[in-house]
């Protein structure tokens, strides 16, 4: 059930609110998605049963707190394939990676596990049948994040990046009547849309994919946030700079009225005089964020007199990946064999 949180009474701008006007709306669901959940434990997994070192390509999810504790445990993670040392053990991030990359580690004799989100592995193999159905494919998403690298990896010859409703002009196709768009899985629902929208009024055909690709979770977060936003003055959310789920967070809840929004790694990064006239702050955190750093800025904001909290609810969650399967092997002793063979 959603519970909708009552107006307070807006504070005077440049003043601080009165003790009684000050509350928190906490947004559900927040922090760790599925696939999230599902490589880190996959990292603490290998850990346990292979032993140190276990090494990473590039982070393992979009979260420094999460990847320093990992590195602490013996996990270590590169930019390449390449720095890994012949016959260990390289785990691919939940952003997935390109065919080369797989090819670059069987050539550099690695044990591999592929933590790629599922939800990931979908738009990968959307990507490779409409390309061998001969389509122009139009990926929406950002440039350089790793997920639309691993992405246009699958089929180059056929995807063409669309980055965002200003880049639609710049799209050129072979057949307008075979046209298709993917997308990345972590953008904002009301800008893919709208980029969907441009794109369909250039390609009246454009074919849309058999699902939404944006994760349910990434979903999920934003409706939250809408659903909070136009009550808060203030929105706090809790992720990294790099995580574009995290990114998107702020720009909805600006988008949904709140005065003012923020991104946070960690509670001391919060500006006290961001709660200047503030009387309803509004608390969510992105898809990679342990729960441990929400309630770190909880407990931040109670010693500032927000100690009332409401929890906005926008949907249950109760969805689980299985482990890589990789796991129920003993790839230590494939690797070590391949680099001796």
């Amino acid at each position: 059930m959603t519970s909708s949180p009552s107006p307070t009474p807006a504070a005077t701008p440049g003043e601080d609110a009165p003790r009684d006007q000050r509350k928190v709306l906490l947004a559900a669901p927040r922090g760790y998605c599925a696939g999230v959940d599902r490589a880190v434990i996959a990292v603490e997994k290998a850990l346990e049963q292979y032993g140190a070192p276990v090494y990473v390509r590039h982070e393992i999810v979009h979260n420094k707190y999460v990847v320093k504790t990992l590195e602490k445990k013996g996990a270590i993670f590169v930019d390449e394939t390449e720095e890994v040392p012949e016959g260990n053990i390289v785990i691919f991030s939940a952003h997935g990676v390109a065919p080369v990359v797989h090819e670059e580690a069987k050539r550099g004799k690695l044990a591999t596990i592929d933590a790629t989100c599922p939800l990931v592995t979908k738009v990968h193999k959307e990507a490779v049948r409409y390309a061998s159905e001969d389509y122009d494919i139009l990926l929406i998403g950002h440039e350089g994040h790793e997920e639309v690298v691993g992405t246009s990896g699958e089929a180059p010859e056929h995807i063409t990046l669309v980055d965002g409703p200003d880049d639609v002009a710049n799209v050129e196709v072979r057949d307008p009547e075979k046209v298709v768009w993917l997308s990345q899985t972590t953008l904002s629902v009301d800008e893919t849309m709208e980029t969907v929208d441009a794109l369909k009024g250039r390609y009246p055909n454009l074919l849309s994919p058999p699902s939404d690709d944006i994760c349910y979770a990434t979903q999920n977060r934003q409706i939250a946030v809408k659903q909070m936003g136009a009550e808060a003055d203030l929105v706090i959310v809790v992720g990294s700079k790099n995580s574009s789920n995290s990114v998107r967070l702020v720009e909805v809840a600006l988008g949904a009225g709140a005065r003012d929004a923020h991104l946070v790694d960690y509670a001391e990064e919060i500006d006290e005089a961001w709660l200047e006239g503030v009387g309803t702050v509004g608390v969510t955190s992105g898809a990679s964020v342990p729960e441990i750093l929400v309630h770190g800025v909880l407990d931040w904001l109670a010693q500032r007199g927000y100690e009332d909290v409401e929890t906005i609810t926008a949907a249950e969650e109760s969805i689980a990946f299985s482990l890589p399967k990789e796991l129920r092997r003993d790839l230590r002793a494939e690797a070590q064999a391949a680099s001796e063979g």
